[in-house]
């Protein structure tokens, strides 16, 4: 059975922070967010609305694209690093709101890839028949509240990061579309590159830990990028080697919009023509899990994508992980 992306849906808050204001934050003149991230504004919650809030906003609309898709899934997997709470999952929250019940519902972390490993394991569960209630449908969202992790003093992280949501609804369609294959890495070994250091069982949230400052997110800017530009081709060559694909057969490459000269950055390494790659970062920064879908659907809006486009989506994230999975349009 292929899958593929029947529904797209997205959601952004309405609130706009623009870089007068980061600047004021961290104080850097406007001009150097512009410079180093090409960046201009990014939106965060209002106050009280939860990850899952914006998760219901972006499943809505895409599960909105086939009418009684509600009553037919089988699987809900959420992508996030933020979650409501440490327990339960964003992800049975989430079926919760959308008055659903009875079939797996749950998270994975992969921080900004955890869109991409969702998808992997939507398709994965999908395609084995395990969902266990044979469900027509899967739903992956990615979604994050970057603000509520934000330390506003830091330029490297407040100037890069907004929240979102995207969501897309899985189901079956004809042989050679779909989700035609994907690949998938974890590198332990760097996971201090991108961190929030305590409210776990390895350091506790305590006084002294948000007198440290280890609550809120870090990010060691530089080490970042170059994992980024080593392992995203890497991913996405393997992913299209799999597929029996090249990269020239692509027709759009929707990248992880961790910031625009990243985005930029990496498609001249790959030599791709940045006709072919969309930007939603200087509209929304980097919104992590929900970046990819956020980006699929703002594109999709803006050039709808047409039957038999080829899709790369790729992107990178905390762990440190990186993923690409190949989608042919149906």
């Amino acid at each position: 059975m292929a899958l593929g992306l029947l529904g797209l849906g997205g959601h952004v808050p309405p609130v706009v922070v623009a870089n007068a204001q980061v600047a004021e934050w961290a104080g850097v003149d406007e001009n150097w967010i512009v410079e180093r991230t090409g960046i201009l504004e990014r939106r965060y919650r209002e106050p009280g609305t939860a990850t899952s809030d914006l998760a219901l906003n972006a499943a809505r609309e895409a599960l909105a694209v086939r009418p009684g898709a509600a009553d037919r899934l089988g699987l809900i997997i959420v992508g996030t690093s933020t979650p409501d709470q440490p327990q339960p999952s964003t992800g049975a929250i989430l079926q919760d709101k959308l008055g659903l019940s009875g079939f797996p519902a749950f998270d994975v972390n992969a921080v900004c890839s955890g869109f991409l490993y969702a998808l992997a394991v939507a398709d994965s569960m999908m395609s084995a028949r395990l969902s266990g209630q044979g469900g027509e449908y899967a739903l992956v969202v990615g979604a994050d509240v970057y603000s509520s992790l934000m330390d506003p003093a830091d330029r490297r992280t407040v100037s890069l990061f907004g929240d979102g949501a995207g969501a897309v609804l899985l189901g079956s369609v004809p042989e050679g579309y779909g989700v035609l294959d994907w690949r998938l890495v974890t590198h332990g070994e760097y996971r201090d590159l991108v961190e929030v250091a305590a409210g776990g069982t390895r350091r506790p949230l305590d006084a002294q830990a948000r007198e440290a400052g280890e609550h809120l997110f870090r990010m060691k800017g530089r080490p970042v990028r170059e994992y980024a530009m080593r392992t995203l081709p890497k991913v996405i060559g393997e992913a299209l080697d799999s597929a029996g694909l090249r990269l020239e057969d692509v027709d759009r490459l929707i990248l992880h919009q961790a910031n625009t000269r990243m985005v930029e950055e990496c498609y001249r390494e790959l030599g791709v023509d940045p006709s072919r790659v969309p930007l939603t970062a200087p509209r929304f920064g980097n919104t992590a899990a929900a970046s990819i879908p956020l980006t699929l659907r703002t594109e999709h809006e803006r050039r709808p994508f047409r039957r038999g486009e080829l899709l790369v989506l790729a992107g990178v994230g905390g762990g440190m992980t990186a993923g690409a999975v190949v989608v042919r349009w149906y």
